[in-house]
């Protein structure tokens, strides 16, 4: 084979049209070999070595002008074995390349995979693990686009649906069959028109990156569903791709990914992955050796200081990402701006984003990753969410992430649940309704900061929510020890599913309290998909080795008036900017001799809230929108305002309620409440009386003359949703539960984070 030095960078496999360019980082190589391996027509795989020669600032490269997409590869790297200093080299070892674009095969957990002899940690196993290690593949990275270019949805407009690509799609009857569960099946009209007709403007994935099944799940006949296992930064997960099993495919999942974002992009849809850059799938010391341990150990991983054989472990999965090494940023950086500018993604999820700011120990908002970040010309431009958390000393940093960025909110996800269960603090509740501003204005950051959510993947669904006192994770065979056991949730009388009518109507009810909540509240929303058809999992909150039905979306048992529902408050979120302010309310006149403030709070006597009134243990809080009030401004400077708006909960008991006096406006109409008696669509004069149910949300807006109510508004969708939720509410909490559990496998986790 012709063999010729090649450049040093870009690091990974480059084919560019004529042949392929290989390159490899590690500084601790003595040797490196690059191993291409072919599969004959019985399947018999042949491998040959190249020695790589050419090395530049730790780099070994070389190019192959005969080698072209579809190429299967890996690397044996010759160095150091020494685990006490930290140093894991074993060329017996086929090692994944880190920046491998693709994959082809699935680790099968031989004892090959692993450094040692199991049962003796301390020995050497120099077993070949050729036979029964993931390859890399060559990609063809070309691919016609045909004009599509980002979106650029500003954050206060922005509605996000965080959605899993099997999970979405595997049970979809108007999907092709051989495309459910797949980035293409995502794609499919039928998903596509789904969400537009919802309203969302941005789909959130749970990992895409090449990601590892786990030994202990498949041992036990699970999987890992979720994805927060992964080992390859720059491919999508090939399982997803519909030509999976297709060996005459190679590299297509690349195409197949990148289809599926023109097609969400035509929509008007922007793509935003979850992605884990805090660990990777090798585990501990006690893990296998598949990519980066044989590599260069000390440069990706973050090792205990005093005893380097051991790995420091802030997330919960055995090891650390070193973000402290040149070369591990570099990959970090790497992977992210390959998927903006190559995959065409809008932004970026960042699983316990808190793991990547301890340079040292502590959480530093001014660490070197940040401020790579922040620099980026392309990275910097695109939608950037932390987890805020990891499971380190000090993990917890809502709030106190840099300008740039904004942040799942987990105290306005703990407020709201609080107040719906029946424990309510109204100035808890008023914050985070309102925008989070004492967590997020001092850093000068905006009302978009927040990104607010009810429910995500881990945790309960909006039905469990509202169903379910206790986790019932049974089915993960860890004695329903696993998740999160605090939960902040309650099931109305009865655990589970149930005939009893009341129960089913109030349970309803509180769903759409949560959602007009969420909709409603300043900052971003984010749905977890499944929770406007009224998706249940049984109780499980912890569905991470669930690759079954239990997780899946059930097509077949949609609760229509709750889509409807969730659509309509969507529309009247992007219809009224005071819903989705850039600025946050400053709590004065809004402008010289009105007096009234941008917002007001109230009793539901019409009152106005005083600071004595906040910790008297009310539980209805009104609160006054200012449409007069500055909700930023538009492209061409000029201020935007809006029509005034009343918003009342009420977690008590069903009272009078009595609208305020004239001057906040003399005349209202109801376009939302979730009782369903408040007569939609009738106006109110100021200073009227009507009653405000038991657990209930109502909306009012100001009157507009004439007012002609189309059969789509929120009031039409409000009407079908109470005329059918009951009967709807019994399917979907029964419907194949039994089954369900019966099918579902026991399974272990690396533990449920906060």
């Amino acid at each position: 084979m012709e063999i010729w030095p090649g450049k040093a960078y870009p690091l990974g496999a480059t084919f560019d049209g004529t042949g392929t360019n290989f390159a490899l980082f590690s500084e601790v190589a003595e040797r490196v070999e690059l191993c291409l391996f072919d599969v004959g027509p019985r399947g018999r795989t042949t491998e040959t070595k190249i020695e790589l020669t050419e090395v530049d600032a730790y780099v070994w490269h070389c190019y192959l002008p005969s080698v072209r997409p579809g190429q299967r590869y890996g690397y044996r790297v010759h160095g150091p074995w020494d685990p006490a200093q930290g140093q894991r080299c074993n060329p017996n070892k086929l090692l994944l390349d880190p920046y491998a674009k693709a994959t082809a095969g699935e680790i099968d957990w031989d004892q090959s995979l692993f450094g040692y002899n199991f049962g003796d940690p301390d020995s050497r196993n120099d077993d070949d693990s050729a036979a029964h290690m993931q390859h890399a593949v060559v990609i063809n990275p070309f691919f016609d686009w045909e004009g599509d270019r980002a979106l650029d949805i500003p954050y206060n407009e922005s509605v996000i649906y965080e959605a899993h690509v099997k999970g979405l799609t595997v049970l979809h009857p108007d999907v092709p069959e051989e495309l459910r569960g797949t980035y293409a099946g995502l794609g499919h009209p039928a998903i596509t028109e789904h969400l537009t007709r919802l309203g969302v403007t941005a789909i959130e994935l749970m990992p895409v990156h090449q990601f590892v099944q786990d030994s202990t799940l498949l041992d036990k006949g699970l999987r890992n569903y979720w994805g927060y296992n992964t080992l390859a930064f720059l491919a999508p997960h090939a399982e997803y791709a519909a030509t999976a099993n297709d060996p005459s495919a190679l590299g297509q999942q690349v195409e197949e990914f990148k289809g599926m974002v023109k097609s969400l992009h035509a929509a008007g849809i922007e793509v935003i992955l979850d992605v884990v850059y805090n660990h990777t799938a090798e585990g501990n010391h006690l893990g296998p050796t598949l990519s980066f341990k044989g590599i260069d150990n000390q440069a990706y991983y973050r090792l205990v200081e005093d005893d380097p054989k051991y790995y420091m472990d802030y997330t919960g999965t055995g090891n650390s990402l070193n973000v402290r090494h040149p070369h591990s940023l570099q990959l970090i950086m790497d992977s992210l701006r390959y998927w903006v500018t190559e995959m065409h993604v809008d932004g970026f999820r960042f699983d316990l984003a808190s793991t990547l700011a301890r340079e040292f120990y502590e959480v530093d908002r001014l660490s070197t990753f940040f401020e790579l970040v922040q620099q980026d010309p392309v990275v910097s431009q695109v939608k950037l969410i932390a987890e805020p958390w990891d499971v380190g000393p000090g993990g917890y940093q809502v709030g106190n992430f840099p300008p740039q960025w904004t942040e799942w909110n987990g105290a306005y996800r703990d407020t709201v649940r609080d107040f719906w269960r029946g424990e309510p603090a109204l100035g808890e509740f008023a914050s985070r309704i309102a925008g989070s501003s004492d967590l997020y204005e001092n850093s000068g950051r905006r009302p978009f900061a927040s990104i607010n959510f009810v429910t995500a993947h881990d945790g309960f669904t909006l039905l469990d929510l509202v169903s379910y006192n206790d986790k019932h994770n049974e089915a993960n065979g860890e004695d329903n020890n696993d998740g999160e056991s605090h939960n902040r949730s309650w099931n109305h009388g009865v655990e589970g599913p149930t005939d009893d009518p009341d129960v089913r109507a109030l349970r309803a009810r509180e769903q759409r309290n949560l959602l007009a909540t969420l909709l409603l509240s300043q900052g971003v929303p984010m749905v977890l998909h499944g929770d406007e058809l009224g998706r249940t999992q049984h109780g499980n909150n912890n569905t991470y080795a669930q690759d079954s039905e239990i997780s899946w979306m059930h097509w077949d048992q949609v609760d229509t008036p709750l889509v409807e529902f969730t659509a309509a408050l969507i529309r009247l979120r992007r219809e009224h900017p005071t819903f989705r302010r850039k600025q946050f309310f400053t709590g004065t006149a809004v402008r010289s001799g009105e007096k009234l403030d941008d917002i007001v709070w109230l009793h539901p006597d019409g009152r106005t809230m005083e600071n004595g009134d906040w910790d008297s243990g009310g539980k209805t809080l009104g609160m006054y929108l200012n449409g007069h009030g500055i909700a930023g401004r538009d492209s061409r400077g000029e201020p935007i305002t809006d029509d005034h708006f009343l918003l009342f909960f009420n977690v008590g008991d069903t009272l009078q309620l009595t609208l305020p006096p004239a001057e906040y406006a003399e005349q209202w109409d109801v376009i939302v409440d979730t009782g369903g008696v408040a007569d939609n669509g009738r106006s109110y004069a100021a200073g009227d009386s009507f009653e405000l149910q038991y657990r209930s949300v109502v909306v009012l807006r100001e009157h507009r003359e004439p007012e002609v109510e189309p059969d789509h508004s929120v009031a039409a969708s409000l009407a079908a949703q109470t005329g059918h939720q009951t009967g709807h509410q019994t399917g979907n909490q029964t419907g194949n539960q039994a089954g369900n559990q019966a099918g579902a496998q026991a399974g272990t986790r690396r533990g449920s984070r906060p």
